[in-house]
């Protein structure tokens, strides 16, 4: 079945500039903080879409899963999930679980800037420790089996100020730089374009893909629906999630792929279809190209992993 992108169903969002976040619940208003800046909402929100910023952000996950996307990374989130993304790179957590009232809470951030942590760090050498870590967030940074204590840390910070703020927040990073239960996330590290109308735009068109991606459509009907030429949409696409359409597609449908092959027991040719493959030696051949192996063995591997132990 085709799905005919419809231009009103996906609302353009905004980018998030300084304005914004001073007018916008949830965010600490302006003259209230130091560098560093503590935000925390619920889901749906206006905060939530495609976007990015000049800070580095800390977000933590503490209600309900879906999908969250860094640069070219698109993954699965659940809550106690805490991912580390340097500034400029796009990313956005969509979940997929939520209640029809919503959920009143489900992201702790705290953003901060690079040029306070390097005038520090050239007078406090101590500091330095933490730039392998920054530099890594220019990937976009998944830790894992620190949320608990993290969780401790965003509250203490967000219930705090000042030097006592200051405190919380050197410690937390110094503990995430010290963990190696980490991934990095984008294969390459990305810096999204200045252009926010653009980025926009393919916000919107991913928030169709995210929500369509078992149906089929065309590179020239999402341009179409976002009111951009064919050509165009495809070079802003590439820019801001560093993957071709049909890459970020393909990607996506895989990414669901062996989430069914985790968690269900359908033959390896309906799962093709369930995520959007219309063929299944395509499905092999792509699955195969990303992920090293075969869905059969990657359903094996996974019943060890996380399969009953006797």
């Amino acid at each position: 079945m085709r799905a005919t992108p419809k231009k009103a169903e996906y609302p353009l969002p905004q980018m998030e500039h300084e304005q914004q976040r001073d007018a916008t619940p949830g965010f600490e208003p302006k003259g209230s903080y130091g560098f560093i800046r503590y935000l925390e909402h619920g889901f749906p929100n206006s905060l939530v879409r495609w976007h990015y910023h000049d800070e580095y952000e800390l977000h933590l996950i503490v209600e309900s899963s879906g999908k969250v996307f860094v640069g070219d990374y698109i993954g699965q989130f659940t809550p106690g999930h805490l991912v580390l993304t340097g500034p400029r790179v796009p990313h956005n957590w969509v979940s997929l679980d939520t209640p029809p009232e919503g959920v009143r809470l489900r992201d702790m951030v705290i953003q901060f800037a690079h040029p306070p942590l390097a005038a520090m760090a050239s007078v406090i050498p101590e500091l330095k420790g933490v730039f392998p870590l920054l530099q890594r967030a220019l990937h976009g940074v998944e830790f894992f089996n620190v949320s608990e204590l993290s969780l401790r840390r965003f509250q203490r910070i967000r219930d705090s100020s000042g030097l006592p703020r200051l405190i919380e927040f050197l410690t937390l990073l110094s503990e995430l730089a010290q963990t190696s239960d980490y991934q990095l996330l984008s294969t390459i590290p990305m810096q999204s374009s200045d252009d926010d109308a653009a980025l926009a735009r393919i916000s919107s068109a991913i928030n169709f893909i995210v929500h369509n991606y078992s149906s089929q459509f065309s590179l020239k009907q999402l341009a179409e629906q976002v009111d951009m030429p064919e050509r165009t949409f495809s070079r802003f696409f590439r820019s801001a999630t560093g993957n071709s359409f049909t890459d970020f597609v393909n990607r996506l449908r895989i990414n669901k792929a062996c989430q069914l092959l985790m968690e269900t027991e359908h033959y390896v040719s309906n799962i093709c279809y369930e995520a959007g493959f219309n063929n299944v030696a395509n499905f092999n051949r792509r699955f195969l190209e990303l992920k090293g192996m075969t869905p059969k063995e990657f359903r094996q591997q996974a019943l060890g992993r996380f399969g009953e132990q006797g």
